[in-house]
């Protein structure tokens, strides 16, 4: 069970940052959703994986957290990042709203990730975004879909349609509103900014355990600095 007392946040500020495979079919796609029923927050672990210079510091705050991290990256053969989360069976339909992250490195990432376990080369699935707006590779908004498809190998992440313009997803903190869904092995990320009205980022297959580690990664990709995230309004979706 998660403990207050040994994860608790002492005097951390968090400091709010200012503001290839797609599925182009579902691109443009806009969906409502219902309202996510809350998470009960004392059932979710934390543990840092990879073995981060920095360890993480976990503070409940509502229906949400308040993380610190540190860690190389979620990138590459291994990860180096700090985890909350709680073991799942089956499809699932994830939602948060990403009130701040700061900005120790322009590729600090934040986001929901399916894990298949807490080794640091696993496999998984992560729809993360980053501090800002900032051009990066192959990327011109805030949010990006990565996935390591074997064990200990390299991670990928599947970027816009466009990596110049406007951005199509944009971070809007602190109304940066990130979920992810599986049906089956289908995992799918959405954006948007309100919690109820979203858009399709892309659909990728990936043949995942029933069962596997579900929650809030943050990673500092700066190992003598830490990124402090504060999710809130964290909830599933049921349909």
């Amino acid at each position: 069970m998660f403990r207050k007392t040994i994860y608790y946040l002492t005097l951390a500020l968090i400091i709010c940052a200012v503001g290839v495979v797609t599925a182009q079919n579902n691109q443009n796609s806009i969906v409502k959703s219902k309202k996510a029923k809350p998470e009960p927050v004392e059932s979710f672990k934390h543990s840092d994986i990879g073995n981060p210079a920095i360890a993480g510091t976990v503070k409940i705050s509502g229906d949400g957290f308040d993380i610190t991290a540190g860690g190389a990256d979620i990138w590459g053969t291994k990860d180096e990042f700090n985890f909350v989360y709680t073991e799942r069976t089956g499809d699932f339909d994830i939602v948060t709203r990403i009130e701040c992250l700061s900005a120790p490195h322009l590729y600090t990432k934040a986001g929901l990730m399916a894990r298949e376990d807490l080794t640091a080369g696993s496999r998984h699935i992560y729809f993360q975004v980053f501090p800002n707006n900032n051009p990066r590779n192959k990327n011109n908004g805030g949010y990006e879909f990565q996935y390591r498809h074997l064990k200990d190998g390299d991670m990928k992440a599947i970027y816009p349609i466009s990596a110049e313009g406007t951005p199509e997803f944009p971070v809007s903190y602190p109304n940066t509103w990130i979920r992810l869904q599986r049906v089956k092995n289908d995992f799918t990320g959405y954006f948007s900014t309100d919690g109820t009205s979203w858009k399709i980022y892309t659909t990728y297959s990936l043949e995942l355990p029933a069962k596997v580690y579900l929650g809030l990664a943050v990673t500092s990709h700066n190992k003598s600095d830490i990124a402090s995230a504060r999710f809130k309004n964290t909830g599933e979706i049921k349909h």
